[in-house]
Order: C-alpha cells, then sequence, then structure tokens
C-alpha cells in the first residue's frame, strides 16, 4: 500500500500541491495581519480575544483544504476515469481496491495533516505578530491553547473524510467542474460564519458529513472491481 502511495506521490508531482499549500499559508497569515494591522491604524479592535481569531484561522484552514482535496480528487481519480487512463493501470497486476485505497488515502492523509501543521504554524506566526504589535487583547493561556488543539484535531478527522463527499458527484459523470463546485459548496455550509454561528458548531453536522464521506469511499473501492461491467452497461 505505502509503495502504491510513494508511486502517486511521484506520478502526480505532489511537491507542487505541498508548495500550492505553504502559498495559501502565507495568504491567510498576510490576510489576518492587513486586517489586524489596518484596524489598529483606525483604533478599532478586529479580534476581541485568541478564542475569536482561533474559530476564523480554523474556518479559513479547514475551507482552504477541503477545497484542496477537491482538486486532489479531481486529479488522482476523476481526471483518470475521464481520459481513460485508469484502464492503463487496470491491465498491470496491481489489485484495483489497493489502488484506489492508496488514492484516497493520499487525499485523506494530505487534507488532516494540512489542516494540523497549517493551524500549528499559522497560529505560531499570528502570536509572534502579537507578540509585536498587540492585535490580541488580553493573553494566550495554556487552557486556550489545549481547547484549541483537542478542536484542531478532531476538526481535521471530520474535515479529511467529508472531502471525500465530492468524490460521489464527480464520479457520475466523471466530471472536474462538479468536484470542484460540490467541495465549494460544503466549504460554504461547514465554514461559513453567520453572526457568530456556524453549522460546525453543531458536532452532529460534521460528523455525519464525515461518515457520509467515508461511506462514498467504501462504496467507491467496493464498486471498482466492476467499473467495466458498469461502463459497458452505460452505453
Amino acid at each position: 500500500m505505502l509503495k502504491l502511495m510513494r508511486l502517486e506521490f511521484k506520478k502526480f508531482r505532489f511537491a507542487t500541491y505541498i508548495r500550492a499549500a505553504l502559498i495559501a499559508n502565507l495568504c491567510i497569515f498576510a490576510l489576518i495581519s492587513l486586517i489586524s494591522i489596518d484596524s489598529l491604524s483606525e483604533n478599532v479592535i478586529e479580534f476581541s480575544s485568541f478564542e475569536g481569531i482561533f474559530e476564523i484561522l480554523d474556518a479559513l484552514v479547514r475551507g482552504t483544504f477541503i477545497i484542496f482535496a477537491g482538486v486532489l480528487l479531481s486529479k488522482l481519480i476523476i481526471d483518470e476515469f475521464k481520459s481513460q487512463s485508469i484502464t492503463v493501470l487496470f491491465m498491470y497486476p496491481i489489485n484495483r481496491k489497493k489502488l484506489m485505497v492508496a488514492k484516497l488515502l493520499i487525499v485523506i492523509c494530505f487534507t488532516f495533516s494540512a489542516i494540523i501543521l497549517s493551524s500549528l504554524i499559522l497560529t505560531c506566526a499570528i502570536y509572534l505578530l502579537d507578540r509585536f504589535i498587540n492585535i490580541i487583547p488580553g493573553k494566550l493561556t495554556l487552557e486556550m491553547v489545549v481547547k484549541y488543539g483537542t478542536s484542531t484535531i478532531a476538526n481535521a478527522v471530520a474535515a479529511s473524510f467529508m472531502s471525500l463527499i465530492p468524490l460521489y458527484f464527480g464520479m457520475r459523470k466523471h466530471s472536474i467542474t462538479t468536484t470542484l463546485v460540490s467541495s465549494v459548496l460544503i466549504v460554504m455550509a461547514v465554514c461559513s460564519n453567520n453572526g457568530g454561528f456556524n453549522l460546525n458548531s453543531i458536532i452532529f453536522v460534521p460528523i455525519t458529513l464525515a461518515c457520509i464521506g467515508a461511506l462514498i469511499a467504501y462504496a467507491a473501492i467496493r464498486r471498482i472491481e466492476d467499473v467495466d461491467l458498469l461502463s459497458k452497461s452505460g452505453t
């Protein structure tokens, strides 16, 4: 399995996605920094506490990498079915289910790792920025850090699986556009903040969406052996 994952990493030049993730982190930090500095110049407190900025940071990071997951699904799976290059892989003595599992594990692991590492990097960067120009009232306590760290891990796990939901829509007509649009819709649903309220704060919502994503992944793996039969029956 690890060998298959390594081959996929080399095939799709994964270093490109890692660089894109770093650029995304830089953009998020720049956005928060600009908002903070602008509010200070107008004597307005934009972020009233570390808890508030943590919520914004969590939503931005999760939203960014759920969309990243949609891009990965499009590249690793949807595009290969659309161009029918997947049929070439099926000619090799490779178990189809293992191949699909390897692709989905790459998406899950990348999304989880990117959310955790990005949250850590951006939290440290914002803390250092606050030490220099004092953009956030109050002090950062150990209790806040533990609470934020725990919620970040839980949200990263949920986001990693709910990011697989676009696979269902993309595989219906092997549409990259549909895959990406459904990723954006998921982000709009779980990461948007309306007057301090967001759906992700209702624990039932991310758990349900994560379970749906896991079921979609299971169904894709289970049906991969019959992909030729399914394509023939549709013609």
